[in-house]
């Protein structure tokens, strides 16, 4: 069974930087494309970022220039590493395994002075 379990999120001053990580179990993970997505309050799930097994990545507008997405395959983690947090950027961060939408239950980001 495959499970996705976050952690590292928090409250963070704007300009602060947070780093996102994605514990993966239950099957291979290195073939898998991964990704990150986040739900501000009282808005739809949105892509933030995603990464293929081999490491080719693609990130919303809204993120690039501040966040990156990596993986290591040796641990089954996928990481989010977010600079330059804006108080836009507050939501639940979700991780994801695009085949078979699998999720995770989600960390809060909150950036607030």
């Amino acid at each position: 069974q495959v499970q996705l379990v976050e952690s590292g999120g928090g409250l963070v001053q704007p300009g602060g930087s947070l780093r996102l990580a994605c514990a993966y179990s239950g099957s291979t993970f290195s073939i898998y494309l991964m990704a990150w997505y986040r739900q501000p309050p009282g808005n739809q799930r949105e892509l933030v970022a995603s990464i293929t097994g081999l490491g080719r990545t693609n990130y919303a507008d809204s993120v690039k220039g501040r966040f990156t997405i990596s993986r290591d395959n040796a641990k089954n983690t996928v990481y989010l590493q977010m600079n330059n947090l804006k108080p836009t950027d507050t939501a639940v961060y979700y991780c994801h395994r695009v085949t078979g939408g699998y999720w995770g239950q989600g960390t809060q980001v909150t950036v607030s002075s």
